[in-house]
C-alpha cells in the first residue's frame, strides 16, 4: 500500500511547496522539526480482491506542523488564546483537529461529501471504512521514546537496543535527544554526548568533530549505505549494566532527553553514562528557567494512541475515536523497541475505558529519508561555518481547509503580535483552544437542535457567543 519512504517524501515535498518561507528556519543557522498527518485511501477503480496484489492507494497530507518550542507555566492563560506547546507533533495534531472540524461541517451542515459517514446513533458520525491515517514525524518524539543507547560502532552513533531493556521500566539508561537548550542537542557532533562516543581507529576523532562521521550515519541519503535499524541486537538489561552487548561492543552512552520527570515519579538517577535515565516514566518538556506544564511528545502520542487524535469536543459528534494506523519516523537516532515501549507498552495495563477506546497496536516504522531542515542536515551543510546553530523560534500550522489554511506563530501567538495587541481577536492562533472551540460552536449552530447528538442536548450556546 505504502512505504515509510513514500510517506516521508510526500511530507517533505509538501513542506517545500505548500508552506511559506515565513516561519521556516534560516537554512544557514536554524533547524526545526516537522510532523504531519497523511490520509490513506484505496483507489476505488483499482480495487482488487486478489490477496497477492497490493492495494493501490492515494496519499494526501491533511495537516502539518513545524516547531520546537513551548511556553513556561507563568505564560499560560486561562482564556485559551495562547499555544502552550508548539512542538511539531502537537501543532500537526491540532491542525488535524481543525481539518476534522471542517470535514464534519461539510457533511453535517452542508450535506457535502466528506471523510465521514452517518453512524448508528442520532447526530453521530464515523470515518469511511476504507480510510485511514498515518502520523509522520521527522524525529523521534521527545521524552521516553528518545532514550536510546549508543554503542561503540564506527558508523552508527545510534545503536541497537534490546527488547528487554526497552520494555522494562525499571532499567536505568541515559541519552540526549532533547536537551534543555533545545529539543535535539544530541544530533550536534560537537555536543558533550557526541564527544563521549569512542571512535575506532578507522574513524579519527577529527572526522567526527567536523561532522563527517555523523554525515555518513544520518546525513544526505546518497552519501553512503543506510545505517542498520536500531533494535537489531538483543541487548539485555544485565548486558546494559555491564556496558557490553553480546558482540562485545561497548555501550558508550545513551541519548538523553531534556524532558523532566513529572512530580511524583521516581526520577532519573543522573549517574554518568548508561545510568543517567530511567525509562518508561512520564515527563514534561524542559523550559529555560520557567518550567513548562507540557507533557513530552512521547507521552502525548501514547495518550492519543488510547484516546484518539480527535479530542474531547469532536468526540461529541463521533461514534468512535479516530486513531492512526501507523506512525512513521524520519531518519534520525531511532529505536524500534523504545518507540514501542513509549507509545504502546507503557499503556498496556490501562483498563476501565469507555466503549470504543483502547490501546492500539499501531504500526511503527522508520524512513531512511532525512528532513532537510533537521538539526543534523543543517549541521552537515554548514560544516565549518561560524556561529551557533539554533532552533527556529517560529511554528507553522497547515490544515487542508479552504479558508486560511496557514498559521505562523511565535511564543504561542501569531508571529508579529505585540504586547498591546495580545487580547485582540487577531492575536489568536487558528489552532488555539479558543479558536478551535469557536469552530466547534460554528459547527453546532449550523445544525438544527433536533439533530444534535444526545451528549449536547443541554449545550449552552448563548453563553459562549461572546468568545
Amino acid at each position: 500500500m505504502w512505504t515509510p519512504d513514500e510517506i516521508a517524501s510526500l511530507c517533505y515535498e509538501h513542506y517545500r511547496i505548500r508552506l511559506p518561507k515565513q516561519g521556516k528556519p534560516d537554512p544557514n543557522r536554524e533547524w526545526t522539526l516537522l510532523a504531519a498527518m497523511v490520509k490513506i485511501q484505496p483507489i476505488a477503480d483499482l480495487a482488487c480482491d486478489c490477496p497477492d496484489k497490493q492495494v493501490q492507494v492515494t496519499k494526501e497530507v491533511v495537516s502539518m506542523g513545524t516547531g520546537t518550542k513551548c511556553i513556561g507555566q507563568s505564560k499560560m492563560r486561562k482564556s485559551g488564546d495562547i499555544l502552550n506547546d508548539s512542538h511539531a507533533e502537537v501543532i500537526a495534531r491540532r491542525s488535524f483537529q481543525r481539518y476534522l472540524l471542517h470535514q464534519l461541517y461539510l457533511v453535517a451542515a452542508l450535506k457535502e461529501d466528506s471523510i465521514f459517514v452517518p453512524g448508528t446513533q442520532r447526530g453521530l458520525w464515523k470515518l469511511k471504512p476504507d480510510l485511514s491515517f498515518v502520523f509522520f514525524s521527522s524525529h523521534t518524539p521527545c521524552g521516553d521514546a528518545s532514550i536510546i543507547p549508543m554503542l561503540e560502532f564506527e558508523d552508527q552513533p545510534c545503536c541497537p537496543v534490546s527488547r528487554d531493556w526497552a520494555h522494562n521500566p525499571s532499567v536505568e539508561a541515559s541519552g540526549d535527544l532533547e536537551a534543555t537548550e533545545d529539543k535535539r542537542k544530541c544530533e550536534d557532533p560537537n555536543s558533550p554526548v557526541a564527544k563521549k562516543m569512542r571512535l575506532e581507529p578507522r574513524t579519527p576523532a577529527r572526522k567526527f568533530a567536523n561532522g563527517e562521521a555523523h554525515h555518513r550515519s544520518f546525513g544526505i541519503q546518497e552519501s553512503g549505505p543506510v545505517p542498520p535499524k536500531v533494535g537489531s541486537c538483543n541487548l539485555t538489561s544485565e548486558e546494559l549494566a555491564t556496558g557490553l552487548d553480546p558482540s562485545g561492543a561497548k555501550v558508550v552512552d545513551v541519548y538523553r532527553t531534556g524532558a523532566k520527570c513529572v512530580p511524583g515519579e521516581a526520577g532519573d538517577p543522573g549517574k554518568p553514562g548508561a545510568a543517567y535515565h530511567r525509562v518508561g516514566l512520564l515527563r514534561v518538556k524542559p523550559g529555560r528557567g520557567d518550567r513548562t506544564c507540557s507533557m513530552s511528545c512521547s507521552d502525548k502520542l501514547a495518550r492519543w494512541n488510547v484516546l484518539g487524535f480527535q479530542g474531547s469536543l469532536l468526540m461529541h459528534f463521533l461514534e468512535e475515536p479516530i486513531y492512526v494506523s501507523a506512525v512513521v519516523i524520519g531518519r534520525c537516532p531511532y529505536s524500534q523497541e523504545a518507540m514501542r515501549r513509549a507509545l504502546i507498552g507503557r499503556c498496556q495495563n490501562i483498563s476501565a475505558l469507555p466503549k470504543g477506546f483502547g490501546v492500539q497496536e499501531v504500526k511503527i516504522q522508520q524512513s531512511d529519508l532525512l528532513f532537510e531542515q533537521s538539526r543534523c542536515a543543517v549541521q552537515t551543510r554548514r560544516a565549518d561555518s561560524p556561529g551557533r546553530l539554533v532552533p527556529c523560534g517560529a511554528a507553522i500550522s497547515w490544515s487542508a481547509v479552504p479558508e486560511q489554511p496557514l498559521d505562523v506563530t511565535a511564543n504561542g501567538f501569531p508571529q508579529g503580535t505585540t504586547k498591546k495587541g495580545i487580547r485582540s481577536l487577531q492575536a489568536r492562533s487558528r489552532i488555539s483552544k479558543v479558536e478551535l472551540f469557536r469552530s466547534f460552536q460554528k459547527l453546532l449552530s449550523s445544525i438544527s437542535e433536533d439533530k444534535w447528538p444526545e451528549s449536547l442536548s443541554e449545550f449552552p450556546t448563548k453563553e459562549t457567543e461572546s468568545l
